[in-house]
């Protein structure tokens, strides 16, 4: 049986139905790490290449002999927006307006290693990423122009992706997205009724339930949100409340790393190699110290093809129960446990 569930961050509705899992279709092609060669000398992003790339903004030096950089950060060369566009506003009509495509667009480049993906790198590796992300946020939310900081990932031809080289993307732009200003309108309406941040509240009753919980550390927890827009979408979010990304205390970035690489491995292993997005859902630059929103990475796997229905109507339809996807999740998880690792949570 289908359902129509409400997301309350949004206020959007979607369909849950897992009986259109069953449909006939043919399997998205994916190549496991095994499959790429360790280094390719066609690619920009390769160790040896960097002047395949323009000039990078930030490097964290390697760690080992055999490398010069860990991580690398260069402007995108096919940008979608430019520090040199006018920000002018034009009004051309009583509809129509534009300004110049004034923003930064910049690559994370996560590895030397061409096949290294994250779900595959050490947890020190994934901390320097997260460690890169921020770095670059707080240098670029320094501009006051810059309103909206967006990092992602593109993983696999599915997810978008034009180079198979592990790296992320990092956009910043003058204005706030509609999506994220209804994220941020709801929150605050929220906020403004009941004197508590929704995401906080959501993340307590999600805890009590635990029907949608993968996995629980000191400080994280990872769920399937309640109205997921497709299958095994992934929440990791901080317990203590925190609006911005760029605020977070680095300090936790070793159980974020752990965090991270797990849930990927798992979704490497489980779901044979998945195409996904990754996204981190941030704070405006102006308004970081906000008491309603709260920071949280995002996982979307791409085992489905957005449709006719989810482009007409808005509506996105899942075709598994979260219920589900999040106990195959959590026994992954639970499987990672030995002595000494940091999961809380056991199957239930």
């Amino acid at each position: 049986m289908s359902e129509l569930r409400h997301d309350p961050t949004t206020r959007e509705w979607v369909i849950i139905a897992p009986e259109r899992a069953s449909r006939p279709q043919q399997e998205p092609k994916t190549q496991h790490a095994e499959e790429l060669p360790d280094w390719d000398a066609s690619c920009p992003f390769c160790l040896g290449n960097e002047s395949q790339t323009p000039a990078e903004v930030f490097r964290i030096p390697a760690s080992s002999e055999d490398s010069t950089w860990d991580v690398r950060v260069v402007p995108n060369r096919f940008p979608a927006l430019t520090p040199e566009e006018d920000m002018t506003r034009r009004e051309e009509g009583r509809f129509t307006r534009k300004i110049g495509g004034f923003g930064e667009h910049e690559v994370i480049i996560e590895s030397p290693s061409h096949n290294t993906s994250m779900a595959l790198m050490t947890y020190q590796q994934v901390e320097k990423v997260l460690t890169t992300y921020q770095q670059r946020y707080n240098t670029l939310k320094a501009n006051p122009q810059l309103r909206f900081i967006t990092i992602f990932k593109n993983y696999g031809w599915a997810s978008g992706t034009s180079l198979i080289h592990p790296h992320s993307q990092l956009v910043a732009t003058p204005i706030i997205t509609p999506y994220y200003h209804r994220r941020f309108d709801v929150a605050h309406d929220y906020h403004a009724d009941m004197g508590e941040c929704l995401y906080c509240e959501l993340l307590a009753e999600e805890l009590e339930k635990k029907e949608r919980i993968v996995a629980e550390t000191e400080e994280f927890v990872v769920f399937h949100p309640y109205a997921s827009r497709m299958p095994y979408e992934t929440w990791i979010i901080p317990k203590e409340h925190s609006a911005s990304f760029g605020l977070f205390p680095n300090s936790r970035f070793p159980e974020l790393a752990t965090v991270l690489k797990d849930i990927l491995f798992c979704l490497y292993v489980k779901l044979d190699n998945p195409a996904f997005n990754l996204i981190i859902d941030t704070s405006t630059t102006v308004d970081e110290d906000d008491p309603y929103y709260h920071w949280h990475i995002r996982i979307t796997p791409r085992l489905t093809t957005i449709a006719g229905f989810e482009i007409g109507s808005g509506i996105y339809i899942s075709q598994a129960l979260p219920e589900d996807t999040a106990k195959f999740m959590r026994e992954c998880c639970y499987s990672l446990v030995k002595e000494g690792d940091i999961y809380l949570m056991p199957p239930v």
